[in-house]
């Protein structure tokens, strides 16, 4: 990733309507960073492209004003930064596709709906190669069945001030802060840090200053969905070398996504 910015931006769709707020959110910050953003949906090598169920860039552009009523495909990029692709991947596995494609793009952010437990499982199902595990770190931006988001879906306003960042020795906070930190640049977002227990990690910025950690008491996951209560984003770091997929395996990550009011974004460090 970028030590500055995201560079590209990666909406895996399966047509739902759930999938719709996370593409607003998706093409929302791709106009912030004025990056491509490649809408995605894997299907059977067998069966039939679906390229026009694709969501529709100009229709929600149209709607937040950015674009004219008769505008054509070719008015997005000029009038917002942002190179759209629809990329119809065929593979058998519908996560080995989308590991697959995101290893080979140099994607910096993942943005896609979670249906709930069964709908992390249908993206984490199946088996993944060791090299694309080891290798396909990407930030993922995840909305679960309770968030209501922070872009809002009628008007493109972005609304993300307060970010909660929960910590622990391990992945290594700094770190964690850092990257975050990049991700959020140009969005004025405030970070607070943290930590479940009485002894909090050290957290440093990028100039190696300490951030605070706020403590609180109590089963981690249950303390984390209740200081979210006023956050408008959950950033859960999680061990670099697994990939963004294995952060969602069973794990706490996994369990705040299921419940949580706001979006959760699954942060690789290490």
């Amino acid at each position: 990733m970028s030590d500055t910015t995201i560079r590209a931006i990666a909406h895996p769709t399966d047509f739902s309507p759930q999938g719709q707020l996370a593409f607003a959110h998706a093409l929302r910050l791709a106009i912030l960073h004025r990056c491509p953003l490649d809408l995605l949906h894997v299907r059977d090598p067998d069966g039939r492209s679906e390229l026009g169920k694709f969501p529709k860039v100009r229709a929600l552009l149209q709607r937040w004003g950015m674009l004219s009523a008769d505008a054509s495909p070719a008015d997005v990029l000029p009038a917002t930064g942002v190179a759209v692709r629809k990329v119809d991947i065929r593979d058998d596995n519908a996560v080995d596709g989308l590991a697959d494609y995101l290893w080979e793009h140099d994607i910096d952010l993942v943005v896609m709906a979670t249906h709930g437990r069964t709908g992390v499982k249908r993206w984490i199902g199946g088996s993944v190669s060791d090299q694309v595990m080891r290798e396909a770190r990407v930030p993922a931006l995840l909305l679960g069945p309770q968030a209501h988001g922070f872009v809002a879906p009628d008007s493109g306003e972005m609304a993300l001030r307060h970010v909660l960042l929960p910590v622990a020795d391990q992945p290594e906070p700094g770190q964690a802060h850092q990257a975050l930190a990049r991700l959020l640049a140009g969005t004025g977002a405030a970070i607070d840090c943290l930590h479940a227990g009485t002894q909090p990690p050290r957290v440093t910025d990028a100039a190696q200053a300490s951030v605070a950690v706020r403590c609180v008491a109590g089963d981690p996951v249950a303390a984390i969905l209740a200081e979210a209560a006023d956050a408008d984003l959950i950033a859960m770091p999680t061990a670099g070398r697994q990939g963004f997929r294995d952060a969602l395996r069973g794990s706490t990550t996994e369990r705040v996504i299921a419940q949580a009011r706001c979006p959760v974004l699954a942060l690789p460090v290490g």
